[in-house]
């Protein structure tokens, strides 16, 4: 593998089962993502672009084929192996944000940071820095039902963010904001592609944040047809 590359899927297929009938949702899908590159991943609802997602992320485990995460076999490890790497290598960011109601924006963003096995302090420092790098230095202390709907998903990215990790992979990250807002998080995505050097991997529909990519991956009926 590549010293460049922070993900490698070889041959992933996945099927699932509906009683007696069997569902292909990815055939044979290979790439690889490279260090510090932002890659969209497009194409129709039920293109199996989430299950790739969840496949990348180790959320999942393919029907057959590989995912290596910095060079380690990811894909097949056992889930402790797996839940391990996630937690140091790669960061989530959802359609919906998916922040802990009762939790402060500041604790929000700190909480992969405490699991990972950092102090408190340690992590409260981190997230108040990722918190200043996506604007809402002011906001820390904000529970998210105090916060508009961009600001949330602010707070969403610098969660993904707070571990270092080497790739962020997002599923339709502002499907649910305006088109203003939108395209600001678009160009905050931009700016901490280039500022940290971390790798993106983004599910969208959206046709000027895949425009604003490095390169774009289409899947059709579960197989990657071009890699633009």
């Amino acid at each position: 593998m590549s010293n460049s590359w922070v993900l490698s899927a070889e041959n992933l297929s996945q099927c699932f089962r509906e009683g007696p009938q069997a569902i292909d949702v990815l055939r044979g899908v290979s790439f690889h993502i490279e260090r510090g590159e932002c890659v969209a991943i497009v194409g129709r609802s039920g293109s199996g672009k989430t299950t790739l997602l969840h496949l990348l992320g180790g959320l999942e485990q393919p029907s057959q084929g590989v995912v290596q995460l910095l060079g380690e076999p990811f894909s097949h490890a056992s889930e402790a192996k797996r839940s391990q790497l996630r937690n140091r290598h790669v960061g989530f960011v959802y359609q919906l944000h998916h922040l802990l109601p009762e939790f402060t924006a500041r604790e929000n963003v700190a909480l992969p940071c405490v699991i990972g096995g950092l102090s408190v302090r340690e992590a409260q420092q981190r997230a108040d820095d990722l918190l200043a790098r996506v604007g809402l230095a002011d906001r820390g202390g904000h529970t998210p039902a105090q916060l508009s709907g961009g600001e949330r998903q602010r707070v969403a990215l610098a969660r993904a963010l707070v571990t270092q990790p080497a790739v962020v992979l997002a599923d339709e990250p502002t499907g649910n904001l305006d088109r203003d807002t939108a395209e600001q998080i678009h160009d905050l995505i931009l700016s901490l592609n280039k500022d940290l050097e971390t790798s993106f991997v983004i599910v969208t529909h959206e046709e000027r944040l895949a425009s604003l990519m490095d390169r774009r991956l289409r899947l059709e009926q579960g197989q990657l047809v071009t890699s633009e």
